[in-house]
């Protein structure tokens, strides 16, 4: 039997190679990387904000609905006859500029934030099921989109509160009921673009149910524009409340929002201008914040730019 020579010197193995560290970065995480320095100054201005209207009662330095007649519209900090109490003044009941300004920006913010999310679901579902189904309850559904753009939407918040009162639920209610038809007709592009793909025909194949196609296949897919109306409609939904309250037609006094205030203080705005100009101002920010949000968002989710 001969012998096998084998070499004395050892064999060196080479390290198997590591698998590929998967980040923690989400897909949020991976934009914010991305993003340039204006985005994440934007987005810090939003999360300030968000924290002034999240704290607002309990940061506020008085009751927002105390009345102190004797010190009504009293000027802000720096002017003359100026409390240095009242940093941005008072309204003409005495109320605390400040105070009732991030009270309002609160309200302001959680109606547009609620009805916000209304309008994305009805307008996801409503674009989700004419998209996928198709076929005649497809066409009756974009029939009741079509009808909605066609009519004012002013015209059905006034006969809507008319009939139903201007509490808060109806208000909710009705601001969400406002831009769902932009979701509506998007979403229905995107799902009808997505369902003719060849991997939704291999799950139909495979015997996926409606459900899990919509749900695993479909809407992660068009997840991308939902994320860009939601940011529009919410400014949009912000300026819609602030129109109805100064028209009258939102929470009723004493409760302030902030386009109450700018309808309460337009009486005021050759005598003491301050009490329009601080809701005015916060109005005007949150929009364009979220608006250029929207715009990065946009231009950073949207692959041609890529």
């Amino acid at each position: 039997m001969s012998d096998i020579a084998t070499s004395p010197k050892t064999i060196a193995l080479k390290p198997a190679a590591k698998a590929p560290r998967r980040t923690a970065k989400s897909g949020v995480g991976r934009l914010l990387a991305k993003a340039g320095l204006m985005p994440c100054v934007y987005l810090a201005a939003l999360a300030v904000v968000l924290a002034l209207a999240l704290a607002g009662p309990a940061i506020a330095p008085f009751d927002p609905n105390a009345q102190t007649l004797l010190a009504r519209l009293r000027p802000p900090v720096g002017f003359d006859r100026a409390m240095a109490t009242h940093l941005l003044g008072t309204d003409e009941l005495g109320r605390d500029v400040l105070s009732r300004t991030l009270s309002g920006l609160q309200l302001t913010m959680l109606i547009a934030l609620a009805g916000s999310f209304i309008s994305l679901l009805v307008g996801v579902a409503f674009g989700v099921v004419a998209g996928y189904f198709r076929g005649r309850l497809g066409a009756f559904l974009i029939a009741i989109v079509d009808v909605q753009m066609a009519v004012p939407f002013t015209l059905i918040a006034l006969l809507t509160i008319a009939m139903l009162g201007n509490s808060l639920a109806v208000l909710i209610s009705v601001i969400g009921l406002s831009g769902w038809e932009v979701y509506a007709r998007v979403v229905r592009a995107q799902v009808l673009s997505v369902s003719r793909q060849p991997f939704i025909e291999a799950s139909r194949a495979a015997g996926a149910s409606h459900a899990r196609i919509l749900f695993r296949h479909i809407l992660p897919n068009v997840t991308s524009p939902i994320i860009v109306i939601w940011t529009m409609t919410f400014s949009a939904l912000i300026l819609l409340e602030s129109s109805l309250s100064f028209l009258g037609l939102g929470v009723q006094p004493p409760t302030a929002t902030l386009g109450s205030m700018v309808g309460a203080g337009r009486d005021y705005l050759a005598t003491a201008p301050w009490v329009a100009l601080a809701p005015s101002l916060m109005i005007m920010v949150v929009s364009l914040l979220v608006l250029l949000i929207g715009d990065w968002l946009r231009d950073a989710l949207d692959v041609k730019l890529k």
